[in-house]
């Protein structure tokens, strides 16, 4: 039978007997998950990421889970479109196809569709039968740079701390407004540098960004540029300052590593399947991520952070959680 993508089945079911019982067990819950050609679960890759939450939420809540990966060069229509035929309790979206979220979720209304990275409005005239997520990163983000603000007051020196976007969007920009605001309200005399890159991919063009930022006094620069950003932060390791990194814990790279600005769609994933498990799951609208469910947070803090700063920043976190900071929003 002919398929314009790779299908690949994952060995996740689970099937559990009653105990103490002749009665045939319930069926499980299917799931199914769609990814792109190639990706694998990784906690160190924002698409990854996701991939893993469902890989560990299907073994977790002994549901039934399929995988099914889209070739290189073809949309996601088809992958999307199987699963929906099959019936699948939920299917999720674990890559960029929002024209044929919304085509397939049409074709099919009965069958319930999770994006868990992004907003339900992101995707043209969206069907009720689609949820999306919304992440509140810039909460993460007036962490990192609240914590930025107080490290860069304890340099000798003027107070100069920096970020690296890559476009001027709405995706990139929510991370640095809340970077910015939690700078100044660590060090209200902080100067603030942001560049962009106008890049994603090419580090080269993100490392030359974050030299000149250097090169103006920074002593923080926070990487907002995927893959174009691992040249912010090297650029950051070779002169000997702090890096900042960005949507999943980048501390692997390096002790010059201060923290990471986290996104978490994992947590996204496994909320869902958990709420579908208990016959609570619903579609139609954007679930919100935040500090206060831990669907945004900081990474790994690294181990030069004096504890009174520690102490601070788990107060703002707190504050923030409490809505006596309000963190501003970028739509």
């Amino acid at each position: 039978m002919r398929r314009a993508f790779l299908i690949l089945l994952a060995a996740l079911a689970i099937l559990a007997a009653a105990p103490g019982s002749g009665a045939p067990a319930a069926s499980p819950l299917r799931v199914g998950y769609v990814v792109g050609a190639g990706a694998l679960p990784d906690r160190k890759n924002l698409f990854g990421l996701p991939y893993d939450g469902f890989i560990r939420a299907v073994a977790a809540l002994r549901l039934e889970g399929r995988v099914l990966q889209v070739a290189p060069n073809q949309d996601a229509t088809g992958p999307l479109s199987l699963l929906a035929r099959q019936r699948y309790d939920l299917v999720i979206v674990g890559l960029p196809a929002a024209e044929a979220t919304v085509a397939v979720a049409r074709r099919f209304p009965r069958t319930r569709f999770l994006v868990p990275d992004g907003p339900r409005g992101d995707r043209p005239r969206p069907p009720k039968n689609v949820q999306g997520t919304v992440f509140r990163s810039e909460e993460a983000g007036y962490l990192a740079g609240y914590l930025a603000g107080l490290m860069e007051k304890r340099r000798p020196g003027r107070d100069v701390i920096g970020s690296v976007g890559g476009y001027r969007f709405s995706g990139v920009d929510r991370w640095i407004v809340g970077y910015r605001a939690g700078a100044k309200r660590a060090d209200p005399g902080i100067v603030l540098l942001n560049t962009y890159s106008n890049n994603f991919s090419n580090p080269t063009k993100c490392r030359a960004v974050a030299l000149d930022q250097i090169a103006k006094g920074a002593g923080v620069l926070f990487n907002v540029a995927g893959n174009c950003g691992l040249g912010t932060l090297d650029a950051a390791r070779e002169k000997g300052i702090w890096g900042i990194g960005v949507d999943v814990d980048q501390s692997y790279l390096g002790r010059h590593i201060l923290t990471s600005a986290l996104s978490r769609p994992d947590v996204a994933v496994r909320d869902a399947l958990d709420r579908l498990a208990r016959g609570t799951f619903r579609t139609g609208g954007d679930t919100v991520f935040d500090l206060g469910n831990r669907g945004v947070g900081l990474g790994r803090i690294s181990r030069d952070v004096p504890a009174p700063i520690l102490r601070q920043l788990d107060d703002v976190r707190q504050q923030i959680i409490a809505g006596r900071i309000r963190v501003p929003r970028v739509t």
